[in-house]
């Protein structure tokens, strides 16, 4: 009896250290959708009056970490029974990051014409403000979705020659890293004025070393808000290529001479920019047939 717990208790401490070294390479491979991840989220997450940035910051966490309850085990029936399934739904979610990614370029460069006609220069009420707010956490939600199974695919492919057991528990792990690292950071970003005005406040009115960081972070905050933006932006046309790149192979040699960033980048502008032009025709045929 002794002798059958220590073989269990070898066979666990021997799958543990597999997903252990599992996970480092796993993570490794994720990194960089983590980064373009914390970019998007980021700017989705910022916006919002200062009293309401952690509830809203909170509600997309938990909406994050319904997708990764509603993916893993979709994923694992995947590559169980239909994995040459997962590269398609790999590529609509490319297409629909790709869209968002153009959309927010042509609406810089070209409001929308109703939006400029129906300006209102009354506040909002409270209903109003919740119902916008809404609406920018479901987007949020929906944005993490898609990178979310982007994540989790990458992280699958790490161990799909390993067992089952391995593969839940590495993808896993890496789903909830993801989850809790990325929206930690954005929590850190959006409060960074509150942290400055506390060490402002600290230094007593006095020329302090905490008084000048203080001031930097409240400076600072306005800026990093302003180049998440643009970050975001970048970020989510560059998944949406990378995932074409990398699963078509007639485009990745084609592409082959570019330096890789700028190949997904213009790849991720391409269908970002084929996507609008196809729901702008959408649109309008609908608007048309509606008068």
């Amino acid at each position: 009896m002794a002798t059958g717990f220590f073989v269990l208790f070898d066979d666990i401490a021997l799958l543990m250290d597999d997903v252990s070294a599992m996970s480092k390479v796993a993570t490794k491979k994720t990194a960089g959708i983590l980064g373009d991840d914390l970019a998007v989220n980021a700017d989705k997450a910022s916006g919002f009056a200062s009293s309401r940035e952690l509830p809203v910051l909170w509600a997309i966490t938990k909406g994050s970490f319904m997708n990764k309850l509603i993916i893993l085990p979709i994923a694992f029936l995947l590559s169980a029974f239909v994995p040459w399934l997962i590269v398609p739904i790999l590529m609509l979610g490319g297409v629909y990051l790709a869209y968002e990614g153009v959309e927010k370029i042509y609406e810089y460069f070209v409001p929308h014409n109703n939006e400029r006609k129906h300006i209102n220069f009354e506040p909002m009420s409270k209903e109003e403000i919740l119902e916008e707010e809404k609406g920018k956490i479901k987007s949020a939600i929906f944005t993490d979705f898609i990178l979310s199974i982007e994540i989790i695919i990458i992280a699958l492919s790490t161990v799909t020659d390993k067992t089952l057991a391995v593969q839940i528990m590495v993808v896993t792990f890496i789903a909830i890293l993801a989850t809790i690292g990325v929206y930690g950071i954005v929590a850190l970003i959006v409060r960074m004025d509150d942290i400055g005005y506390k060490l402002v406040t600290m230094s007593n009115g006095e020329k302090t070393l905490l008084k000048g960081i203080g001031e930097f972070l409240v400076a600072a905050l306005p800026k990093v808000i302003k180049s998440l933006t643009v970050i975001g932006t970048l970020a989510m046309l560059l998944v949406a290529g990378g995932i074409y790149v990398h699963n078509i192979h007639e485009l990745h040699d084609l592409l082959h001479a570019v330096p890789s960033i700028l190949g997904e980048l213009l790849v991720g502008l391409w269908i970002g920019i084929i996507a609008l032009i196809v729901v702008k025709l959408f649109s309008e045929i609908k608007e048309h047939f509606k008068n």
